[in-house]
């Protein structure tokens, strides 16, 4: 199964934009910067997938193929994602034994179709989004089961909708009038207290009893569900 996915970029924007939208679909990532932390990573994690930019420092994207493959990481499928969009460009990447190459720009939903093409060539599962994790919670979108620790916890439906949207947002603050509009359909905030209250029930069922505690109060600005290794 596609489930660890190493993403060699040197532009932080561009790696933590990637590594962020793959995790919201279900995937682990990880960022190596340059081909030398690419290959320490390779040794010491298990990867399922790489996306290996061209231009990089010191190795290019290249040599980095080139240096997987011969080590012996020959089953593991390499996604080009490059700049370097001629004819030439691809087939050199290509030719080095990665399974496809992306030019940049591109859209995230391609990249992802890209993901799902590889694997069904290599007969390999990948996630299919239903499932979504901070920390130690989890929301199975298909069963509808929420567990904290492997422990299930029993929600209503609004407890679930609420649960679901600081999820599909996590590490993002949610305003109020965002949380209104987008779990009970109000576009504005009539002065009620659904929220606070909804955040509430959901943090005796989700937090009360474990640690670390994830739904934390912004003041004045609303509420977030923070991965504790984030703060690391």
């Amino acid at each position: 199964m596609i489930k660890n996915i190493l993403i060699v970029e040197d532009e932080y924007n561009v790696a933590t934009f990637i590594k962020k939208g793959l995790e919201e679909v279900g995937y682990n990532a990880c960022i190596a910067y340059d081909g030398e932390t690419c290959i320490e990573l390779l040794l010491q994690k298990e990867i399922d997938l790489i996306l290996l930019d061209v231009i990089l420092p010191g190795m290019n994207g290249y040599e980095i193929a080139s240096k997987i493959k011969g080590l012996g990481f020959i089953t593991i499928p390499i996604i080009f994602l490059s700049a370097l969009g001629s004819t030439d460009n691809i087939v050199k990447g290509l030719d080095t034994g990665a399974d496809d190459y992306l030019t940049k720009p591109f859209k995230f939903k391609e990249l992802l179709a890209r993901i799902r093409a590889v694997a069904r060539r290599k007969n390999i599962k990948v996630p299919d989004g239903s499932l979504l994790k901070i920390a130690d919670l989890e929301l199975n979108n298909d069963t509808k089961i929420v567990k904290r620790d492997h422990t299930e916890i029993k929600l209503t439906s609004t407890e679930f909708r609420l649960l679901e949207y600081l999820l599909k947002n996590k590490n993002k603050v949610l305003s109020r009038v965002d949380i209104l509009e987008h779990v009970w359909d109000i576009s504005f905030n009539m002065g009620t207290n659904v929220v606070d209250v909804y955040v509430n029930y959901l943090r005796n069922k989700i937090d009360k009893k474990f640690t670390p505690k994830l739904i934390q109060t912004v003041v004045g600005m609303g509420y977030i569900l923070k991965d504790p290794e984030d703060e690391n």
